[in-house]
């Protein structure tokens, strides 16, 4: 319960709590980075489970789906940053360009754009990491689903600078896309009309014709029964790695759509990713 008057929030139950008692959870700390164009971008960070600030520790940089969504102080099996760094990594939740939360304009930025600001956005929170003592900057990982999974995906055409990425339910091939997606609307807005009447558009920011430059070690999962972003999206960026011999792997679930959500399938989707 919270009041309009302000004050400390009450929880109502504690349903939760001597499981959570049993557990050290990472408090969410934030940052801020001046990205292309002046742009201040903000991220959370949370650092691994038993810090020593004289160690230094592998980095995940988790990138949202929506595009138009944000990382926030929430709570989820899916995406949940807390085993991330409970499995002995610092993790950095970036909100980039579309990014809700920062303004309209901040949101509009990324029509058109897929590629553009948002990676050098994402780019701009990287390079700080780098610098931080406790940051092994030479092992470095990207992970993200939906949106997400098209800018790991883009990341694989445009920098070599990450050890892994991992691609969940991403967008890969702009054109094909616009054909199997069921929310039809969506890359309406996003490219200002189809592929006939945009194809520069659908060109310039298409993961599939920078392939030939993939060379990072690639986690592919999709689930079958997605509408969104259908899994022949997956598919098809599991056989460019598979050809030009990158280490690769798919994991594809023949029951879950966009999302993994029955817990047996989220313990596997865990296990195989950390």
């Amino acid at each position: 319960r919270a009041s309009s008057t302000g004050g400390a929030a009450l929880p109502l139950t504690r349903l939760n709590e001597p499981i959570l008692n049993s557990r050290q959870l990472t408090p969410f700390e934030e940052f801020w980075v001046e990205g292309d164009e002046g742009a201040r971008i903000h991220s959370f960070l949370l650092k691994p489970y038993g810090f020593r600030p004289d160690r230094t520790y592998p980095v995940l940089v988790l990138i949202h789906g929506g595009p138009q969504s944000a990382w926030r102080q929430s709570w989820s099996y899916r995406w949940n940053p807390q085993i991330f760094a409970a499995a002995g990594y610092v993790v950095v939740m970036p909100n980039p360009r579309g990014s809700t939360g920062y303004g309209q304009k901040f949101i509009d930025e990324i029509n058109n754009n897929w590629g553009g600001l948002p990676f050098d956005d994402i780019m701009a929170v990287t390079d700080h990491l780098a610098t931080l003592p406790y940051v092994d900057a030479s092992r470095m990982a990207a992970a993200g689903g939906s949106y997400g999974g098209y800018m790991v995906n883009w990341i694989l055409g445009q920098t070599g600078r990450f050890k892994a990425l991992v691609s969940h339910a991403g967008v890969y091939e702009l054109r094909s896309m616009f054909g199997e997606t069921e929310e039809l609307w969506f890359p309406l807005w996003e490219f200002g009309g189809a592929p006939w009447e945009k194809p520069e558009v659908y060109d310039r920011w298409s993961p599939a014709n920078y392939a030939a430059q993939f060379r990072t070690p690639t986690l592919v999962i999709h689930g079958e029964q997605d509408y969104r972003v259908p899994y022949g999206q997956g598919l098809q960026l599991f056989t460019a790695l598979q050809l030009q011999k990158v280490p690769s792997k798919l994991l594809l679930f023949p029951d879950e759509g966009h999302w993994i959500l029955k817990p047996q399938n989220s313990v596997l989707w865990h296990k195989t990713f950390i």
